[in-house]
């Protein structure tokens, strides 16, 4: 049974552990705490937290566990499925402290490195030793490398070289009553009773706070082209991204946008130029990388003519490493400049790559029955296509009404096709209700069985995947 009553002797007591310089409960310190990038949904917390180590982190859980307070872990706040939203209120616990990157050992081609760490910070600081972690979300400027671990976050290059939790070996985690423990080994194979490191990759902080990890990382592809390839019909760029593969090549990234997506985004950054034709309905973002130069070029050839098959038009390729920039700036501020347009409701779809094309065609059909309007973008390599729903001027009423059984309809869709609700972003606060449609009722209690083996009392960021 959780509770919501906060004693004056609760926060003394939060203070002793942590400091009186990290547990706030001002009205402006709580409200940084009180939303993330989804909607425009805020939760107040009670008090936040921001602990220094595990021991600080245990103690605050096994204090918090006693009293049955809820207690919701914050990284970065990129997420955008509600999953960070302290949505019954209590303790946030804030990990921007561990913000470490504590080994890269070269040797091994490994390194152990705190959830506070930002992604972009963590991936720049491996290339330097010549080494790569390749997830990379559009968000890995600001978000933390704990919330990649909470969504098993992939991004663009998952389609050649996986998501987070296929460079997962180890993690430290913090369990609901304080106990700490270990849940893989530094080694690459380990056939060592249940994986419960991979069960916490994805757990959005349902099951225990995760304070350290260990990262297995490969050697970094210096070489990489990168194109822009337009075409008349959204559809058939879609249908394009199934045939390069059959075609024998595995390109780093193959990026979808339709047109409002790049339209809204030139107009959002005055820093990125790009001629648009009329008649290009939407783009492929291609990358093929490598460590040679003449196999890179060979990859190519394999995909222009493909490309040229579906009916692409004038491809543009990037010549310089500006232009190969300005095109990932393109493609990475698409998010940004949806938001900036109008509250929206993202979808985070995937379906086998070949059913792309069925999918976009009845996430449109279904917008125009169910009357909103859509603008979709994704990691078409593996499958993942982000549909975001504009509100612009519909009412509350039509806001919460038909859009959100179009967003039933949608999911129904993806689950007919062979897909998932979920591709990055997680299930979180915004998904849980669709959950069934993917899974039957005793497997969602499987699930909820789960937890509670790990959190009894329900402490642990309540109201989450499966409510």
């Amino acid at each position: 049974m959780i509770t919501n009553t906060l004693s004056e002797s609760f926060i003394d007591d939060l203070i002793a552990i942590c400091g009186s310089d990290h547990v706030f409960t001002h009205e402006e310190q709580l409200l940084a705490a009180a939303s993330d990038e989804t909607e425009d949904l805020v939760y107040m917390p009670a008090v936040v937290v921001v602990p220094a180590n595990t021991a600080e982190v245990s103690a605050v859980l096994k204090y918090c566990n006693e009293r049955g307070m809820p207690v919701t872990t914050r990284g970065g706040g990129t997420g955008l499925s509600g999953a960070a939203l302290p949505v019954k209120g209590g303790v946030v616990l804030w990990m921007k402290r561990f913000n470490q990157i504590l080994e890269i050992d070269e040797a091994n081609l490994q390194a152990r490195v705190q959830p506070g760490v930002i992604t972009q910070v963590f991936q720049e600081a491996v290339i330097e030793r010549g080494l790569f972690y390749p997830p990379d979300p559009s968000s890995r400027g600001t978000c933390f490398i704990g919330g990649n671990l909470a969504h098993n976050s992939g991004g663009p290059r998952a389609v050649k070289y996986g998501v987070t939790r296929d460079y997962v070996l180890d993690l430290e985690v913090v369990l609901a009553n304080g106990e700490v423990m270990r849940t893989g080994a530094r080694v690459l194979k380990n056939s060592t009773g249940y994986n419960l490191t991979q069960l916490f990759v994805g757990s959005e902080g349902t099951l225990g706070v995760i304070t350290e990890v260990v990262f297995k990382l490969i050697p970094f592809p210096p070489l990489n082209k990168v194109m822009l390839a337009p075409f008349a019909s959204a559809e058939q760029a879609c249908a394009a991204v199934s045939a390069i593969f059959r075609a024998g090549v595995i390109p780093s990234a193959l990026e979808f946008m339709e047109r409002d997506a790049i339209d809204w985004t030139l107009r959002f950054r005055d820093d990125i130029v790009l001629e648009i034709a009329e008649d290009e309905k939407a783009h492929l973002l291609i990358e093929v990388d490598g460590f040679d130069e003449q196999r890179i070029m060979q990859e190519l050839e394999r995909i222009v003519p493909v490309l040229e098959e579906f009916g692409c038009l004038n491809i543009h390729f990037a010549e310089t490493e500006a232009q190969k920039a300005a095109l990932w700036k393109l493609r990475r501020s698409v998010a940004e400049a949806v938001k900036s347009n109008s509250t929206y409701k993202e979808e985070d779809t995937v379906v086998p790559r070949a059913s792309l094309p069925e999918l976009l065609r009845g996430v449109k059909e279904i917008g125009e029955r169910y009357g909103f309007r859509s603008v979709c973008y994704g990691h078409a390599g593996d499958g993942n296509l982000h549909v975001n729903i504009i509100r612009g001027d519909l009412s509350e009423a039509e806001w919460n009404g038909p859009v959100i059984e179009g967003i039933r309809e949608i999911f129904k869709l993806v689950v007919s096709l062979g897909g998932a609700l979920s591709g990055e972003h997680g299930i979180g606060l915004v998904q849980q209700p669709y959950m069934a449609i993917q899974f039957p009722a005793f497997q969602l209690e499987l699930m909820r069985n789960i937890k509670a083996v790990f959190d009894p009392k329900g402490i642990l960021n309540p109201g989450k995947i499966t409510g």
